[in-house]
């Protein structure tokens, strides 16, 4: 087939939006609609400091390569990459790697922190024990790496590579469980206390278009998944909105839509947050999930 806007042959078939496109308004496409968003939600200010948050995965390797694409001509912005290694055998090290050729030849700074240093523990040695889902653990855990490091850095946001189906997942799992609280700090511009704001700037692209986009512009983009994975409820969710979107493609589109809409209707998230009684970092109770999970209170 050919690109509906060029004699050139089309690359990807969009059903959403019943159009074919080649390679060049493709790309045109994926970045036409995050400089939207970081316009709309005012993601990105004058003389900030962005860390990103870089796995190494295609999303984050992707979010990496737009912002310094948009922004490498801005002399007031500063990029930096964060990488965090849990210490998960077999996976992380190729990431890593990938991580680490692309901070070097786009020339961006790039700081690594681990779990072990961090915590005296490896993802692996945490699961080991059988204690916590493998997922709750990490995501925890990351998180507070995450937010301390970028405070340490001086980071003004937070930029994860959070794309569309996430986003759309991440909706319906608060919908079923009827927490408004997570609803609401979902919200673009939404600032919690001691927490360094987080920007998603690939909220409205969906994960094959954002794979694709890796691919056509050679990024070095490691397509394993994380062997614990499987633990996720997540997965769950993404497969009911997986199925529905066959069906009737757009569903991911409106249930991003959806929420923005009623988003104007919420309240901030009424949890109250403390100063971990352990660690000193914010925290709905007095102590952490990050030293529940680690047995220090």
């Amino acid at each position: 087939m050919k690109c509906q806007r060029c004699p050139k042959p089309a690359v990807i078939y969009q059903k959403y939006s019943n159009a074919h496109l080649c390679r060049i308004h493709f790309i045109e496409d994926v970045e036409r609609k995050i400089k939207r968003d970081i316009r709309k939600f005012r993601m990105i200010g004058l003389g900030e400091k962005i860390i990103v948050a870089l796995s190494g995965g295609k999303d984050s390797m992707v979010l990496l390569y737009i912002l310094h694409k948009i922004f490498k001509e801005r002399p007031d912005l500063e990029i930096i990459a964060l990488t965090i290694d849990e210490g998960i055998k077999s996976y992380r090290a190729n990431t890593l790697s990938h991580a680490i050729k692309l901070t070097n030849e786009l020339d961006i700074p790039h700081t690594i922190m681990s779990f072990d240093e961090t915590f005296g523990k490896t993802m692996d040695m945490l699961v080991e024990k059988k204690e916590h889902a493998a997922c709750t653990l990490c995501g925890v855990l990351r998180k507070n790496i995450l937010n301390k490091a970028s405070r340490e850095l001086g980071a003004d946001k937070i930029a994860i590579g959070h794309n569309l189906d996430d986003e759309s997942q991440t909706i319906l799992m608060n919908y079923m469980r009827g927490d408004m609280d997570r609803l609401a700090r979902m919200l673009p511009g939404s600032i919690q206390t001691g927490m360094v704001p987080r920007i998603k700037p690939l909220r409205s692209i969906p994960e094959k278009e954002v794979a694709l986009y890796g691919f056509l512009n050679d990024l070095p983009v490691s397509m394993d998944e994380c062997p614990y994975s499987g633990d996720a409820l997540r997965n769950e969710i993404r497969e009911i909105i997986n199925n529905y979107e066959v069906k009737h493609p757009g569903t991911k589109y409106s249930l991003l839509g959806g929420f923005e809409t009623i988003s104007k209707t919420l309240r901030p998230p009424a949890t109250e947050i403390f100063k971990c009684d352990t660690c000193g970092e914010p925290s709905s109770k007095k102590v952490c999930k990050t030293c529940k999970l680690l047995g220090r209170g």
